[in-house]
């Protein structure tokens, strides 16, 4: 019997292997076509002038830089609005910084106090948003950092009618404690790995709300942002509604920086629970196949199971090998700032991420910059309740967490 299983947990390694590796083939696909696209200059180019609008909220890494980014931009007309809750947040004297520095760029600071809905990053682009002078827009996280063609490259697609948004690919760059390494790994290969497979094989639109290019028109026709402040992902709803109403929703292939210095573990777990529960509302069933494409969580599981054996080891270490080493290959194709020695870390990285997927099966709480809430379908968010037997339940949670954090 035990022989039986240790061939069932063999065969789902090697599926998620292969699963892997076609992420892996999606990348390098997606990249060279970028590549190739980018050496047709002469293609004539309309322009439109657009609305950067920037949530702040709180110093991420490399805040001015990533700020300064936006300023850098080779586009003719195009206006900056950084919007905070609070003229206290220490992010508001960076934004303060940065449009002092470049006055004749047409850079905006809203300061003003939003309750609108649950969503936190809603409540915050809604006055930059109602203030927002031009016809496209495009929502930018304030962790990110272009290329000074980022505007260019994902306004090129906006000349098609028919596009109705544009994301972008992402990468972690930046690591230098064990939370941001282990952060920016799953970045540059569970994310971007997902993100390209889905667009390219399946034919999925995967929107990350980290940039995202869209007309007002469009927004307004699925109930602008009054009709997503109350999920948790609002990218993915938006996404999902301009596609369902019949606008294509593309990826560009400008690969933006997410800029992570300084995680701890404890920030890095919270981050990949609440993702989790997010992607378990949203995707039901389908959240398995996850379990499943973590070939090194699956290759040790005989390991807990089962005394080691030189079977069981070989599974483990010939997965963890061949998952290394095709992270170092897709961060080399990545060009990130990733040092070789960390991806050493990534069977690590898996582990845990195998750990935090049982998570969400039995919660379906999360806390949000400070606020918890109850996640239902499709990301719809719900107060907590702060009084009552059920919030006893959420205390007591809270103090085992303080007790081993």
């Amino acid at each position: 019997m035990e022989k039986f299983f240790i061939v069932i947990f063999l065969v789902i390694t090697l599926l998620g292997l292969i699963a892997y590796g076609l992420q892996i083939l999606a990348t390098r696909l997606t990249l060279r076509e970028r590549a190739d696209k980018s050496k047709d200059k002469d293609t004539p180019l309309h322009l439109p002038a657009i609305s950067i609008l920037k949530p702040l909220k709180g110093l991420d890494d490399k805040l001015f830089d990533n700020l300064e980014s936006l300023c850098l931009q080779d586009y003719p007309e195009y206006e900056i609005i950084f919007s905070l809750q609070d003229h206290n947040d220490p992010a508001y004297k960076i934004a303060r910084k940065i449009k002092d520095k470049y006055p004749d760029k047409n850079i905006r600071i809203i300061v003003e106090q939003c309750n609108a809905g649950l969503n936190p990053k809603i409540n915050n682009l809604l006055p930059s948003y109602r203030s927002a002078k031009y016809e496209y827009i495009l929502i930018s996280d304030s962790n990110v950092m272009v290329g000074g063609n980022y505007l260019k490259e994902i306004a090129m697609h906006m000349q098609d009618p028919e596009v109705g948004l544009v994301s972008n690919l992402i990468q972690g760059v930046g690591g230098r404690t064990a939370g941001a390494v282990f952060e920016n790994l799953h970045l540059n290969s569970f994310i971007i790995g997902s993100v390209c497979f889905l667009d390219k094989f399946l034919k999925m639109p995967c929107v990350v709300g980290k940039s995202m290019l869209m007309r007002k028109r469009d927004l307004e026709s699925i109930g602008g942002f009054e009709g997503v402040k109350d999920v948790l992902a609002e990218d993915y709803i938006i996404g999902k509604k301009i596609h369902k109403m019949g606008r294509k929703v593309i990826l560009s292939k400008h690969v933006i920086k997410n800029v992570n210095e300084y995680w701890g573990i404890r920030k890095f777990l919270n981050r990949h629970t609440r993702w989790g529960k997010l992607r378990w509302k949203i995707g039901g069933i389908k959240y398995f196949s996850e379990l499943i494409g973590n070939p090194v969580f699956i290759s040790c599981i005989p390991l807990l199971l089962w005394e080691p054996t030189k079977v069981t080891l070989s599974l483990a270490f010939s997965a963890s090998f061949l998952k290394i080493a095709g992270d170092y290959y897709t961060g080399k194709i990545l060009k990130t700032d990733m040092k070789s020695i960390f991806y050493f870390l990534s069977p690590i990285k898996d582990l845990i991420i195998g750990l935090v997927w049982f998570i969400p099966i039995i919660s379906n709480t999360v806390v949000w910059r400070g606020n918890r809430y109850i996640i239902g379908k499709d990301s719809l968010l719900s107060p907590c309740p702060e009084r009552g037997v059920w919030s006893w339940k959420y205390r007591i949670i809270d103090a085992i967490k303080m007790r081993f954090a």
